[in-house]
């Protein structure tokens, strides 16, 4: 029998340590979104990403994983700016 994983729980033990006023990620302002932004809101496996009452995708990047999903997704879009966090700042993987 094969164990299951609930990921929540894997990620309660991080810790995420938020750059106030400096966000690493931010998502450029747009009137419509395209299909690679508007994906995000499912693919980021931190649940970064969410869609306003006014169509358009924002994020908020506390407990952003920093694992690349968004630059992947969003490639050649230029729609979504993601730099590493300063030193000190971001996840703190606990095992590893």
């Amino acid at each position: 029998m094969n164990p299951t994983v609930n990921v929540e729980n894997k990620l309660f033990f991080n810790r995420y340590v938020v750059d106030a006023g400096r966000p690493h990620i931010t998502v450029k302002p747009h009137a419509t979104p395209s299909a690679q932004l508007r994906a995000l809101v499912y693919m980021c496996p931190a649940g970064c990403y969410g869609e306003t009452e006014a169509a358009t995708i924002e994020i908020i990047p506390d407990g952003c994983l920093e694992c690349g999903t968004c630059r992947i997704v969003t490639a050649g879009t230029g729609e979504v700016e993601w730099h590493y966090p300063r030193g000190g700042f971001g996840i703190l993987y606990k095992f590893g």
